[in-house]
């Protein structure tokens, strides 16, 4: 995911107090050596320590994590440094920006070793390309349950209840153009209502009162009443676009843990995001790189990563734990969209949605 996330969430769990595994300020350029391997990511990635020593000490590479900010932006930099890259690898462009990275030649295509213990749906769409899929999830509307209950109203359920008046001045959710949850909401109302709908919802969205900030940090952390990081900003938004795994981080990380989830998640306003990795090309560690990406989808990073980074695991036997899978939720039929359309049609998408929503 994104998030999943990716749409992802680790950023979360920062806020309430989990140190996630940062970089050491920089990484490839100068610094790059044969005994380290640089990955850029987003600020959502995490790993366990002990999981990531345990491919350090198998390797002999020593890992250094540059986090690059939200999803879009990190993916829009890579673009911008390409032939000279900040790392070795890169990991979280998931399919609303993949055809924007691999038509700007951003990856040395690599196939990584044990894909073929990813389930075929993720195989496909990311081996044909030489990138490697790592982890999937649902980008979803999240609310507050306490709010809701607060004023005797019942949360929404779909795109459609969105646009209700009694829902107005509600809802944040991230700039399309900066934000990949941000973007994969827009491609979900796409989805829904097709190449002559989506731009009427929004304007009935606009009109109902959305807010929209860059990233999913502010909107999640700072504008959203529900979460941990919401309460200390005040957030005043008891809707905002998340992941569907959002509910578990703000179980895991409350004190005390709660029998219940805070948040909850509209199933009806889903667009399903799937992430992936790829060797930089003009990688200073090509042999390092190839080594991370071959343990990004190893079974001890794919059982990691439910609980570090709040996806779904790609690899089929990876072990999801049952806190995952008590306070996450299922979406049974979320918005899809084919890749060839998603790079057919984002560019004009995103321009149309800037036109309409932010001026």
């Amino acid at each position: 995911m994104s998030t999943i996330k990716k749409a992802s969430l680790t950023a979360l769990a920062v806020g309430v107090g989990l140190v996630a595994v940062t970089a050491c300020g920089s990484g490839g350029g100068d610094k790059a050596d044969s005994k380290s391997v640089t990955l850029v990511t987003h600020d959502s990635f995490n790993v366990s320590k002990g999981v990531l020593k345990d491919f350090e000490k198998a390797s002999g590479y020593k890992v250094r994590v540059l986090e690059d900010g939200d999803a879009g932006q990190a993916v829009n930099k890579a673009i911008l440094s390409k032939g000279n890259p900040q790392g070795d690898v890169f990991f979280g462009v998931d399919n609303t920006l993949l055809s924007r990275a691999l038509d700007n030649g951003v990856f040395e295509p690599y196939e990584a070793k044990g894909l073929d213990q990813v389930a075929s749906q993720y195989r496909l769409a990311g081996g044909e390309k030489g990138v490697t899929p790592v982890d999937s999830g649902d980008i979803c509307v999240n609310y507050d349950k306490k709010y809701f209950a607060d004023k005797k109203l019942a949360p929404p359920k779909s795109f459609d209840d969105l646009v209700k008046p009694q829902y107005k001045n509600l809802l944040v959710t991230e700039n399309a153009s900066t934000s990949s949850p941000g973007l994969g909401f827009v491609l979900g109302t796409a989805a829904k209502y097709g190449d002559d709908g989506w731009q009427n919802y929004w304007k009935k969205l606009k009109a109902n009162g959305v807010k929209v900030v860059d990233g999913w940090e502010q909107a999640y952390n700072e504008e959203f009443s529900g979460s941990a990081g919401g309460k200390k900003a005040k957030g005043d938004r008891p809707l905002v676009v998340s992941y569907a795994s959002s509910p578990p981080v703000e179980v895991l990380y409350a004190e005390p843990q709660p029998e219940e989830a805070p948040t909850g998640v509209a199933t009806g306003t889903c667009f399903r995001q799937i992430e992936y990795a790829g060797l930089l090309k003009g990688a200073k560690n090509e042999k390092g790189g190839k080594a991370l990406l071959d343990f990004m989808i190893s079974k001890k990073f794919q059982d990691d990563m439910p609980l570090q980074m709040f996806v779904n695991p790609v690899r089929e036997a990876a072990r999801t734990p049952d806190l995952f899978r008590k306070f996450g939720v299922r979406v049974d039929k979320p918005e899809t969209m084919a890749p060839k359309k998603i790079a057919d049609k984002r560019e004009q998408w995103v321009k149309a949605w800037t036109s309409l929503v932010l001026k």
